[in-house]
């Protein structure tokens, strides 16, 4: 399953790539995000490897990042490991104008290996989009807001 948006944000490239990196940030525009912790490597680098907590509802939930490719203020590409499932993440940054940046993200899931999650899939494919394009807008919304 392979999902790809964008969403233009009015701010200069710069700021918009300096709040995506910054995880001190991560709270204020994906839902439940508790923290992030680095495991191994350089934080931002190529290789660097991270867990991320996250709560939803009553459930906690644990990714485990690991950066692929890091070419920022351009583009970054990350590959997200969960008990249940795998994804990998590409967004590139595009400047628009001095102050308009163009986001575009593209998500996609490798493996589902367990039932209701892959049920969901089959069923309701757009409920993993809409999850990725509501944290689009998001950061949207609170990148401008500074």
């Amino acid at each position: 399953m392979k999902f790809i948006g964008s969403v233009n944000i009015n701010q200069p490239r710069e700021i918009v790539v300096q709040f995506f990196m910054d995880v001190d940030y991560l709270k204020e525009y994906q839902d439940g995000f508790i923290k992030k912790e680095l495991v191994k490597g350089i934080p931002g680098e190529n290789g660097a490897v991270s867990k991320m907590y996250y709560k939803y509802g009553k459930r906690p939930m644990v990714l485990t990042e690991t950066i692929i490719n890091n070419k920022l203020p351009n583009s970054f590409e990350a590959h997200y490991h969960h008990i249940h499932m795998d994804n990998t993440m590409k967004c590139t940054f595009t400047e628009i104008s001095q102050d308009k940046t163009r986001y575009e993200y593209e998500f996609e899931y490798t493996r589902i290996n367990w039932f209701l999650p892959k049920l969901i899939a089959i069923l309701f494919p757009n409920m993993y989009r809409k999850q990725g394009e509501k944290w689009m807008k998001q950061f949207k919304a609170f990148v401008e807001k500074q």
